[in-house]
């Protein structure tokens, strides 16, 4: 059983930033669960049994080597969508985190080509399918 595609996935997903309008992207390989080549804010699945702010701490440690400083909880999404031909459904709790943009470092090169800081109105394309209804849902609470 596939997560998101057989039963409803659970995500954290995150918006990294370091306090002086710089926000971490990552460029999907082939690797993915999806998007392929397409630049993304970051995100993980929930693991049965981990409570959500675990898996936010987890999941950034594990794709950025760094701990989170601090964090907001943005809200919630319904992620109904179609990819490669195939419905998917996920639930994603979503937070503005703020890391220490010294210490970030790609720890995951087989899922992330390569990981860069992006200032507002320039960001990188193309863009995780996602993420401009990310951006325009919490545009109030990211800036």
């Amino acid at each position: 059983m596939i997560k998101g595609l057989d039963f409803t996935g659970i995500s954290v997903v995150y918006f990294c930033h370091d306090t002086e309008g710089n926000i971490l992207f990552s460029k999907r390989t082939a690797n993915c669960r999806d998007e392929h080549e397409k630049w993304d804010i970051g995100g993980g699945g929930l693991r049965f049994g981990e409570k959500i702010e675990e898996a936010l701490r987890r999941e950034i440690k594990e794709e950025y080597g760094t701990e989170v400083i601090d964090y907001s909880f943005l809200g919630n999404r319904e992620v109904l969508r179609e990819q490669e031909g195939r419905r998917t459904h996920w639930i994603s709790f979503d937070f503005k985190v703020l890391i220490d943009k010294s210490k970030v470092k790609n720890m995951e090169p087989h899922k992330h080509e390569k990981i860069e800081w992006f200032r507002w109105n320039n960001f990188p394309t193309p863009l995780h399918s996602q993420l401009p209804f990310f951006l325009e849902k919490y545009k109030d609470k990211l800036a």
